[in-house]
C-alpha cells in the first residue's frame, strides 16, 4: 500500500474484515483477492539505534526526553525478568503508547507483524471468526458479523460488547490488539465474552476459527423486478463486481433497485465515491474537513447510469465509514430513500503510512461531510423511515426491513428517485 495512501477504516477497520468487523476478520487501485493472514507470532530481534541522541529540537521547553531514556535504562538495570527484556518490542510499545495518548481509535501505530495482517485484510482473504470490530463509547464492539462466517453462526451481532477474549479483559484494548488476539489458525477455538442489550449477564462464545473468504458483493432478486445489491466492504475487488451488478441492472431493468450497506464497516473512499457516482451525475459525493478548516469536494464522477430505477438504501448501526458515505450522498442528492436504523458515525479519513522495518501508523487527518454539510463522524447518517430488526425477527426469519424496501419499491409508496427520473429509459443509460 502507498504512503500517505486514503483509506476509510470502516469502523476500523477488519476486518475483524477490520469486519475489524472481522476479527479475524474483515470491519479503503484494486487487486485481485489473494493472500492469507500471516498468523506467526511477531519476532523481535536487534537493538535500539540511536540511544541517549537528545536532539530535542522538536519538542517543547518543557519536555525533557532525557526522562524516556532514563526510565529504559531503569528498566533495563532493575526489572527481575531480564530474560524478558526486548528492546525491540519496548520501542514499539513506547511508539504506540505515544500515538494512542492522542485518544482516537483510528488513529494507531501497527508493529511490522500487525501492518502486514492489516494489508492482508483489505485482499478479502485470512483465517479467523469473520466479524468486524471497533471502539464505542470506549467499548470494544462488534460493528458486524459477516454472513454465514463462524462469528455469525454462533449469534454475534451487530452491537455487541466485547468485555474479554480468552479471559483477558478488552478495557483499553486497541482494535489492532484486539483483532490480533481474535485472529488466528484454521480449527482452533477464541472465546469471545459478550454483553448484549437484551442479556441478563455476560455470555461467553466459542467460536472456532475458520479461513474467510470475502466476496464484498452479492447480487439477489428477493422479488420479481427488484434487484438487492449487497456490498459488505468497500475492498479490493469491490469495483469490479459493482461493475458487473450495475451492468446485471441495465440488462434486467428492475422495477427498483435495494441496496443493502447493513453490517458494512467502509474500505475505500475511492470505491465509495465511484458506487455513489452510479447514481449521482453531478455534484459533490463527501466533503473532506481537515483541522485548519480547509475543504476538500469530492465530486460524482458522471456515470450515474443507476439514477433511472427508484433505489432503497439498506442501513443499520454497523453501517460505518465508506457506507455512510454513500448512504449520505444518495439522500441528501434525492436520489433514494434510506430505510432501517441510524448508522455508526464513523466520519474520518486517516492517511496509512510504512516505514522502512515494515511497521506503519494510521493518522486521522480529517473529517467527513455530506453533501448538505451535516458531520458523518458526529451525527452519522439518519434513515428517512426507522425500521427495527429485532432479535426475535431474526430468530424467526424475518427481515422487516429488507420487506419494507420492497414494499416501497413494489408501489405501496413511491421511492424519491421514482418520479423524478421517469423520463429517463435504461437503453439510454446502457449506451
Amino acid at each position: 500500500m502507498n504512503k500517505g495512501k486514503k483509506i476509510l477504516f470502516g469502523f476500523g477497520v477488519l476486518v475483524l474484515m477490520f469486519l475489524s468487523f472481522l476479527a479475524g476478520s474483515v470491519a479503503v487501485t484494486k487487486n485481485d483477492i489473494i493472500r492469507e493472514i500471516v498468523t506467526r507470532e511477531a519476532v523481535y530481534t536487534g537493538k535500539v539505534l540511536g540511544k541517549h541522541s537528545l536532539d530535542n529540537s522538536g519538542l517543547g521547553r518543557d519536555v525533557d526526553f532525557g526522562l524516556f531514556w532514563r526510565a529504559w535504562d531503569a528498566l533495563e538495570a532493575q526489572y527481575v525478568d531480564k530474560d524478558k527484556l526486548n528492546e525491540k518490542k519496548m520501542f514499539y510499545g513506547a511508539v504506540k503508547g505515544m500515538v494512542a495518548a492522542l485518544d482516537d481509535p483510528y488513529t494507531v501505530f501497527m508493529d511490522p507483524k500487525i501492518a502486514e495482517d492489516f494489508s492482508n485484510d483489505l485482499a478479502g482473504t485470512f483465517e479467523g471468526i469473520g466479524a468486524e470490530i471497533g471502539i464505542k463509547d470506549d467499548t470494544l464492539t462488534v460493528i458486524a458479523p459477516l454472513p454465514d462466517m463462524p462469528a455469525e453462526k454462533v449469534g454475534l451481532k451487530a452491537g455487541d460488547k466485547i468485555l474479554a477474549i480468552d479471559q483477558a479483559s478488552t478495557q483499553g484494548m486497541s482494535v489492532d490488539e484486539a483483532i490480533t488476539k481474535i485472529r488466528g489458525p484454521k480449527d482452533t477455538a477464541v472465546v469471545l465474552s459478550i454483553l448484549r442489550e437484551d442479556f441478563d449477564e455476560i455470555r461467553d462464545f466459542t467460536i472456532t476459527r475458520d479461513k474467510i473468504v470475502v466476496k464484498s458483493i452479492r447480487v439477489e432478486t428477493p422479488e420479481d423486478g427488484i434487484i438487492r445489491i449487497t456490498i459488505t466492504n468497500f475492498n479490493d475487488d469491490t469495483a469490479g463486481l459493482f461493475g458487473e451488478a450495475v451492468r446485471k441492472a441495465i440488462d434486467d431493468d428492475p422495477r427498483g433497485l435495494v441496496l443493502d450497506l447493513r453490517n458494512n464497516p467502509g474500505g475505500y473512499l475511492d470505491t465509495a465515491i465511484e458506487v455513489a457516482s452510479e447514481w449521482v451525475e453531478e455534484g459533490v459525493i463527501v466533503t473532506e474537513q481537515y483541522g485548519d478548516g480547509q475543504k476538500n469536494e469530492h465530486l460524482a464522477r458522471g456515470r450515474a447510469r443507476l439514477k433511472v430505477f427508484p433505489t432503497v438504501v439498506l442501513v443499520n448501526e454497523g453501517s460505518a465509514s465508506a457506507s455512510e458515505i454513500v448512504a449520505g450522498a444518495l439522500k441528501d442528492h434525492g436520489l433514494a430513500r434510506i430505510v432501517g436504523q441510524k448508522t455508526f458515525g464513523k466520519g474520518s479519513v486517516q492517511t496509512l503510512t510504512d516505514f522502512e522495518d515494515g511497521s506503519s501508523i494510521k493518522i486521522t487527518v480529517a473529517k467527513w461531510l455530506t453533501p448538505s454539510g451535516s458531520s458523518i463522524n458526529d451525527q452519522g447518517v439518519e434513515p428517512d423511515e426507522i425500521v427495527d430488526y429485532t432479535t426475535e425477527d431474526y430468530n424467526a426469519g424475518r427481515d422487516p426491513q429488507l420487506e419494507r424496501a420492497i414494499d416501497i419499491l413494489t408501489g405501496r409508496e413511491t421511492a424519491p428517485a421514482a418520479e423524478d427520473n421517469a423520463a429517463t429509459s435504461s437503453e439510454d443509460l446502457a449506451e
